[in-house]
């Protein structure tokens, strides 16, 4: 879509847990060296915490990447099963064929299964992707799995990943058997901003980047660390359609304006999102043109298309008015600038005559009477 614009080999904020996009954040690193002590160790149980889009599935694909020379392993992502489907699917992912056996019978030919594994130097790892969702009596099973050992070793290890909801189960007074064999609990925390910006940077190099000049602009970067809350998904998401836009709009450098625009387009809220501040409180020239929506891409698009219709309506309704006028000024008879001109000079002359007379007239009257008063002026 845009790989070509940006010269990209590849799109780098795709929604598979592909293991070579995995960053390896403080958080990260921390979490896959506790996951991977408790397999190395034979520790039993192995719990990893995380809300939902912080790279857990990544995580443990690239750690079966890690492992898989010296280990065999299940990997289960559906995890809303019974007991019964719980232990055919582990002994499918191991090779043996489903013969219709019960949950008894299916736990002695894994634990069969688990000698033969150890006895050939390998060790068998059970991973269970969303495991918040699994019920007691799965997890009763599981806990039962974990007594097949030797008098030296775990004979399985089992990594149960899910959301934080997991760890309230876990916590639970009903689960404290379960809880007491978990050994290690590893948890993935999101992004600092500078985090943020150096997984969107691992990704674009891993994809093709080699430009010296960066995508996004640092301003762009403040805003997409503050609205994806530091979580790898959203800085997917946010990501992919602010690369998009731009390269619509021929933009090789990704501004905050178009970020803006990616999150307003990405909003579900009947309600648009209200801009924000996140520069710097000394820059105040772009944090103020920042406050409103107007200086965003779509956002004076569509004002201008809405002030452009107004204004073609505006005119549409006034021209018969306009017409109407035109016409009945032309109907009219003219009169000459001239006699135009000197019509009020002669009203005020006669005015002025005619009041004279009048006054004259007047003046006369009263001189006539007999008992007249003389005005001593």
């Amino acid at each position: 879509m845009f790989e070509e614009f940006y010269k990209l080999a590849e799109q780098p904020f795709g929604v598979t847990p592909d293991p070579r996009y995995l960053y390896s954040s403080p958080t990260h690193s921390e979490a896959m060296a506790s996951v991977m002590v408790g397999v190395l160790q034979n520790r039993g149980f192995t719990a990893l915490i995380a809300h939902p889009g912080m790279g857990k599935t990544s995580l443990l694909f690239d750690l079966l990447e890690k492992i898989h020379i010296s280990t065999r392993t299940v990997f289960l992502f559906q995890p809303l099963l019974t007991p019964q489907e719980l232990m055919r699917s582990v002994l499918a992912d191991l090779g043996e064929s489903d013969t219709g056996e019960d949950v008894a019978a299916m736990q002695l030919k894994l634990n069969d299964v688990l000698l033969r594994e150890t006895a050939s130097g390998k060790k068998v790892v059970i991973v269970i992707d969303e495991a918040q969702t699994l019920s007691e009596e799965v997890l009763e099973v599981l806990r039962m799995l974990s007594n097949f050992e030797t008098s030296r070793e775990k004979l399985v290890h089992i990594i149960l990943a899910g959301q934080p909801q997991l760890a309230d189960r876990l916590a639970s007074p009903s689960m404290i058997q379960f809880r007491q064999r978990i050994s290690i609990v590893a948890r993935l925390a999101p992004f600092t901003a500078a985090e943020s910006r150096a997984y969107i940077e691992h990704r674009l190099r891993v994809a093709g980047h080699k430009g010296w000049r960066p995508i996004f602009t640092d301003h762009a970067y403040a805003l997409i660390a503050k609205h994806s809350q530091g979580i790898p998904r959203n800085i997917n998401n946010l990501c992919f359609n602010a690369m998009s836009l731009s390269c619509a709009l021929g933009q090789r450098s990704i501004s905050h304006s178009v970020v803006y625009e990616a999150l307003r387009d990405l909003d579900l809220r009947p309600h648009r999102l209200e801009p924000v501040d996140v520069l710097p409180s000394d820059d105040l020239a772009l944090s103020a043109h920042m406050q409103w929506p107007w200086h965003s891409v779509g956002s004076f698009r569509r004002r201008l298309a809405v002030f452009t219709l107004f204004a073609l309506l505006a005119a549409i309704l006034c021209w018969p008015l306009a017409q109407r006028h035109s016409d009945h000024a032309a109907a009219e008879p003219q009169t000459p600038i001239s006699r135009v001109a000197d019509m009020p000079v002669q009203n005020d002359i006669q005015e002025i005559n005619s009041s004279a007379q009048v006054h004259g007239t007047q003046k006369a009257q009263a001189q006539s009477r007999p008992d007249a008063k003389r005005n001593p002026l």
